[in-house]
């Protein structure tokens, strides 16, 4: 049985921040980040997806977390396909990733930032959250086989937007081609019902890795402001529904990341001291003897 960790989507949302979830005198950088980490042993940064990570933040972060703590960073933008504004690239640099050589230099850098999560063994994953309008197909394995090759000996994490990858008649491609590429499948928690709402599916690609991601269940998902979108507070009986998934992705994954991304306020952390206290009590309950899923990191 692999180890559960659960965690949220980020530790630095405003909102997260103003809700009063840290405590004073643990507002600054260093006080938030070690603050979450005696709560928890995951978390996703979401940061490096609008900004390139810098090497010395990443080795800041290393230093300020105890052992057994991971993150699993979001790529940059432009490496899954989405624009970034001129602003945010190093040197002058043009957004365009229809060249070459700018995205040679993006991976190169990408790379760098995180470099010393690496070697430290705190990088949990990439996760490569593709656009919605890349859909199955020779375009889109392609761009998947381009992604393995850049990021050979990197754990990776894909998550798809287009709803098709996980239709029933095209799901089991879909999971060969990510096992094929050595890529840990994401599933997710979302809103049913709309068009561009994704399966809920829980595939196993690769035995090192499986990660969930908990958008929360707003209908305002694919319009109105963030706030509308992730303004979610999902219920003890809505996360006890993951219960048995969750347990049936440990027993094939020697370890499952659980992350919350419903930030709006403090409805993330929240659900996360839900969920992994939902956890605690069906192992306490559980007869038969069996590795217990990770909890928040001992305080």
């Amino acid at each position: 049985m692999g180890d559960i960790l659960v965690g949220t989507c980020s530790w630095t949302d405003p909102a997260l921040v103003r809700s009063g979830w840290y405590p004073k005198g643990q507002r600054d950088a260093e006080g938030r980040l070690r603050h979450y980490a005696g709560r928890f042993p995951v978390v996703e940064v979401d940061a490096s997806y609008y900004a390139l990570p810098q090497e010395r933040i990443s080795r800041m972060w290393a230093e300020r977390t105890p052992d057994g703590f991971v993150f699993d960073v979001k790529a940059f933008s432009l490496l899954t396909g989405h624009p970034a504004r001129n602003n945010v690239l190093p040197d002058g640099m043009s957004a365009d990733a229809q060249d070459s050589g700018v995205l040679d230099e993006l991976w190169a850098r990408f790379a760098e930032g995180i470099g010393p999560l690496r070697r430290a063994g705190r990088l949990g994953s990439v996760l490569f959250q593709f656009p919605p309008w890349l859909r199955p197909g020779s375009r889109g394995e392609r761009i998947l086989s381009q992604t393995a090759r850049r990021t050979a000996g990197w754990p990776v994490a894909v998550e798809f937007r287009h709803p098709d990858w996980w239709r029933p008649e095209q799901a089991e491609l879909t999971s060969a081609l990510l096992a094929d590429l050595g890529m840990a499948a994401v599933a997710v928690d979302m809103v049913q019902g709309l068009p561009s709402s994704m399966p809920p599916v829980t595939p196993v690609t690769t035995s090192r890795l499986a990660v969930v991601r908990f958008h929360g269940r707003s209908t305002a998902w694919g319009r109105g402001s963030k706030e509308d979108r992730f303004r979610y507070t999902y219920s003890d009986g809505e996360l006890a529904e993951w219960l048995p998934r969750l347990r049936a992705l440990a027993e094939r994954a020697e370890r499952v990341h659980v992350l919350f991304n419903n930030c709006c306020g403090d409805a993330s952390v929240r659900a996360a001291e839900q969920l992994t206290h939902l956890i605690r009590q069906e192992v306490s309950t559980c007869p038969s003897p069996r590795r217990s899923p990770r909890p928040p990191h001992p305080r």
